[in-house]
This record gives structure tokens, sequence and C-alpha cells, in this order.
């Protein structure tokens, strides 16, 4: 307590007298009465000393680190240590005694894949809608008949109607069906399914030139179609198809009116690893024929995809630009378009069939593309366009993968329709 005694306390009341004296206006001012003056003073000037002690104290712990515990994470980690530590010290007998074994590394079990479906179940799988709509009705009918009679062939007809075979197609099995009952080659159901078969194959087996790629070098197939049926993806699949095959191929991005169509054609030529022509939004679509057709000479390619914009057939200046990007392909490449894909969606019936009639007046088609025909009920609609129009499917989509844009084969088809 010496330093206590040290102190020169008339100095220290000289400045708290000097203090008081200082605020005492202050405080006056604000209303404090005269008598209360000195206490609120000395009040003040207890506050501000606290504070300053307060804050002393603060900094000194801030500065040693007074009562610091150590964090949790520290602590759980020594103790981990020492845990793995005596582990190690009672272990040490047992690894000195037993050979440590060899261990397999282990990896995280993986998921069985799928196993891979073939053609057949592929296309079967795709046509369940259809199969169940028309062959599953009819199978329904025939079951447990034990004569074939004219009853029977009238309930046959508008199964046959209600799947979207036509009115054309329609009559033409029925009249062959009534044929053969009339001369008593229909003794059975079986019979009846048979016959089915065989007419439903002879009207998709129509005499028509085969799709050949390498009759041209370049080969050119021109995409059309509606809005909304897949050209492009279409598109985008048979580059994808033809480049497997060792084909070089190259795309024109001919729909320069719908926004970011050649960003989407171009999306599909990164996955196929094949080169995309394209112009600017809105350009003229013969000019963009007119660079692909010179592209695909100068590049020795050997075939040339040209998507088109949609369009529907009542348009009569849209189709005549069609006409002019034929023209222009003619004069680049002689005979070009080799083939005039009509890109259909199945869903849409009897739809489809309409706009194939009216699309092949204005243009002369060489195949059609039909789409979608796994989500749809309707696929005898494929029936219907080869019987009417004499034109044939080319290829048919099953499913959204790159591979389920199949070619068309009449015989499996009815296959698989039929498969029981």
């Amino acid at each position: 307590m010496e330093w206590f005694k040290l102190l020169n306390w008339d100095t220290i009341m000289h400045w708290l007298n000097a203090f008081v004296t200082w605020l005492s206006p202050l405080l006056a001012s604000a209303g404090v009465p005269e008598e209360y003056r000195s206490i609120v003073a000395f009040g003040f000037l207890y506050l501000g000393a606290t504070v300053v002690v307060l804050l002393f104290v603060f900094i000194l712990l801030k500065i040693f680190g007074v009562g610091r515990k150590p964090p949790k994470d520290d602590v759980v980690v020594e103790a981990d240590v020492a845990e793995v530590s005596a582990e190690a010290v009672e272990s040490t007998e047992v690894i000195e005694t037993q050979p440590e074994a060899e261990i397999a590394p282990t990896r995280e079990s993986e998921p069985t894949p799928e196993p891979t479906l073939g053609l057949f179940e592929r296309f079967k799988a795709g046509l369940s809608k259809t199969q169940s709509t028309l062959v599953g009705r009819v199978d329904s009918l025939l079951r447990g008949r034990t004569a074939i009679d004219a009853d029977l062939i009238e309930e046959l007809e508008e199964i046959l109607i209600t799947a979207d075979l036509g009115m054309q197609t329609t009559q033409q099995l029925i009249d062959s069906l009534e044929s053969s009952r009339t001369k008593g080659e229909l003794a059975s159901s079986e019979q009846v399914r048979q016959l089915l078969m065989e007419e439903l194959t002879k009207i998709l087996s129509f005499d028509s030139k085969p799709l050949d790629v390498t009759s041209a070098s370049p080969f050119v197939i021109m995409v059309i179609g509606v809005n909304g049926v897949g050209k492009t993806t279409t598109i985008g699949k048979l580059a994808n198809q033809f480049a497997l095959q060792g084909k070089k191929v190259i795309l024109g991005a001919g729909d320069t009116f719908r926004a970011a169509a050649a960003e989407q054609l171009q999306v599909w030529g990164e996955r196929a690893d094949v080169e995309v022509i394209s112009h600017t939004e809105g350009a003229d679509p013969s000019a963009v024929a007119f660079d692909a057709a010179k592209a695909a000479v100068a590049r020795k390619a050997d075939i040339l995809l040209l998507d088109t914009a949609g369009r529907l057939h009542t348009k009569v200046n849209l189709m005549a630009e069609l006409k002019k990007m034929r023209r222009v392909l003619d004069r680049e490449i002689p005979g070009a378009p080799h083939e005039v894909l009509l890109v259909l969606d199945a869903t849409t019936g009897q739809n489809a069939l309409t706009q194939a009639k009216l699309f092949n007046e204005a243009v002369d088609l060489d195949g059609i593309v039909l789409t979608k025909l796994d989500g749809t009920a309707k696929g005898g609609i494929v029936v219907a366009i080869a019987a009417e129009l004499q034109v044939p499917v080319r290829f048919v989509g099953i499913g959204e993968q790159l591979d389920d844009l199949r070619p068309f084969d009449a015989e499996m088809f009815v296959s698989v329709l039929f498969d029981r």
C-alpha cells in the first residue's frame, strides 16, 4: 500500500474541484437544480472512472489471454491422439505374434447395369401401346370363337379403323378376310391372325427404292415437316448413326426462323462430332443450302443433312421456299436432294396421314420418319401411310436415346405387333 501513501491528494482534490466547476454550468443549462449539481457531477465522475477501469481490465485480458479455454476441436484431437497411441501400444503384441494379412482393396458396390435389350425387345417395348390397342383387341375378339362369321368380321373392321389403320387400309384387309372366309380358308382364329400378319406385311413391303446413301457423294438428305415433330432431333440422331458407320457427315442449319434452332443443331453436331454450316437468325434458307452444299463438296463429305424450318403444308410461300432450296441444291450437286424425308409425329394419328398427303402433293417425298411411336397407341398410322401414299417409312422413333431412331423393318414391325 506504499503507492497509496505516495499519492498527492491535494493535487487530486484540486482536479476534482476543477472538473465539478467545469461541469456545473452544463448541468445548470440541462435544468439540474443547484443543490443536486455536485452529486450529479460526482456521479458522472464515478461512471467515467468505472468505464476506464473496465476498459483497462479488458485490454489486459486480451493481451495475456487470461481464462482462455482451448478450442473444443483441439481437445477432441488430443483425446483422439491419446486413444490412438493407447491402441497402438495395446496392439503391439498382436502385431508381433501374428503376420499381417493382406487386405484386398475395397470399393463401393456398383449398381448392377440393366441388361441391354435386343432390337426385337426394344421394338416390342416401343410398340407396346399400339400392340395393346390393335392386336390385343383382335386377340380378345378371337379368343374362344369357334366360327369365323360375318359378325366377327364386322367387329374386326371396327377395331382396325379405331387403331388408325385408315379406311382404305381397313377395307383392303376386310376384303381379303371376306374372300378367304367365303372360300372356306378361315376355319380358326389362328388362321385369321395369320392372314392379318401376311396382309399387313404385304402392304408395308411394297416395291420401293431402298435408302442407299452410297448412291451419290455427297448424298443429300433434306428433312421437312411441321413445327414440333422433331426434325432437328431426327437429324442429330441420323448424323450420329451415319458417323458411327464411318461416314463423313455435314449438317446444314436451314431453319433460320425458329429461335435457337441453329444452336440446337450445333449441340447435336458436337455430340456426333460432325461439322455444322449455319447463318445468322433470319437469313435466307437457300443461302444456307448453298453454303452447306459447297462445304459438302469441298470437304468431300459422304452425307449432307439439311434442316428446314417448320411449315404448314397450307402455306404456299413456305412451300415455294422449299422448292427454291431444292433448285439451289440441284445446281450445286446434280440430282440433290437425293432424299426428301418428311418427319411426322405418330401421336397425331390420322392428322399425320393428312400432312403426308399434302406435303407429297407439294414436294415429292422419298421417305417418312415417324417419331414418338413409343408414346402412342396410334402406331397403325404406319400401315395407313404406306398403303395410301406408297411412300416408304424409312425410320421410326421408339425412344429417347440416340440409337432409338431405327431403320424401319416391315417384317419385324408386324412380328412385334403380333408377338405373344
